[in-house]
Formats: structure tokens, C-alpha cells, sequence
């Protein structure tokens, strides 16, 4: 049986969210005795990232584990305006923490800035009926042609070339 063809295990990384690992990946390390050294140290910290999501569950979306050694909790926040808001929940969460086996005596919080990658806007997608292009044609055709309504006629002429445009694009 070939690795591709083996069932994908699950692990869940971060947050819960469930990532495949295939069997060939799993295998590898296994055989690779430095990585496998590290596993156990990940699984803790997984866990204690869902322990701490479970005691803080809104404020810990934006912040993650770095490490926990020697009875120090190290946590990564996405901000300083997090970062602070954290650090006033410091104490209640090494509590929850302590009553859930973890032991901790201190945490420090650090600021990591991570890339934030701008989503494109949207493009608006207004489908204006047929009969209402009709009625606001029939405005800008028979309304006066004075001083006063020159900003409404031009901008009824911008609004349905506009609309004819994306109509002969369809």
C-alpha cells in the first residue's frame, strides 16, 4: 500500500482546526529522531492552547502558546492593545490553569506583529430592474433643464451609462 493511498490522519493545530497529515508525513516523523523529539512538546502545547482558549475563549482568538518551560507560560498576542487586555487576565488564567493540572508559576505575554494581508474589496453587484432604468430614463429626459437640477440630470446620465455599460457586459 502506497502513502497516497493510506487514509489522511487528523491532528488539530491551532485554534482546533483540523489539517491532514498524511501517512507518509506521519511516517517520516517517526523515523526522524530530532522532529520526534519535538511531538510532545507541540501536543502540550496544543493542549494548553485549548485551555487556555476554554478559560479565555474570546480574547485568546488573536493570541497563541510560544512555550511553556520551567513554570513559565510564554504568550504570543497579535497586539498591544490585546497584549494588555491579557495581562488583566493573567491571574485568573494561571488559576484555571493551576486548577487544570498545568503548573505555572508566571506568565509573560509578547507582542508579535504577524503580515497582515489586505482582502480586496469587494465589487458591488447592484442589479437595478429593468422598469426602474426606465423610470430613472424617463427622469433624466423629461426633467427641466435649469441651473438647479443640472447635478441630479448629470448624475442620472452617469448612473444609467453606468448601468448600460455592465448590462452589455453580461
Amino acid at each position: 500500500m502506497s502513502a497516497s493511498s493510506l487514509p489522511p490522519h487528523r491532528i488539530h493545530i491551532k485554534r482546533g482546526r483540523p489539517v491532514s497529515v498524511t501517512s507518509g508525513a506521519s511516517d517520516f516523523l517517526r523515523a526522524n529522531d530530532k522532529i520526534a523529539a519535538l511531538l510532545p512538546a507541540i501536543q502540550r502545547n496544543l493542549a494548553l492552547q485549548r485551555d487556555c482558549e476554554a478559560v479565555l475563549s474570546s480574547l485568546f482568538e488573536l493570541c497563541e502558546v510560544m512555550q511553556l518551560a520551567d513554570g513559565q507560560l510564554v504568550l504570543a498576542a497579535s497586539n498591544a492593545a490585546i497584549a494588555t487586555k491579557l495581562k488583566q487576565q493573567c491571574p485568573n488564567l494561571q488559576l484555571k490553569l493551576q486548577q487544570r493540572g498545568w503548573q505555572i508559576n508566571a506568565i509573560r505575554i509578547k507582542v508579535q506583529v504577524k503580515r497582515v494581508i489586505e482582502k480586496p474589496l469587494p465589487v458591488k453587484q447592484l442589479a437595478i430592474p429593468e422598469t426602474a432604468i426606465q423610470a430613472l430614463s424617463n427622469l433624466e429626459k423629461n426633467i427641466e433643464k435649469t441651473a438647479q437640477n443640472a447635478d441630479l440630470r448629470a448624475a442620472l446620465i452617469r448612473l444609467l451609462s453606468r448601468h448600460r455599460q455592465s448590462g452589455s457586459e453580461k
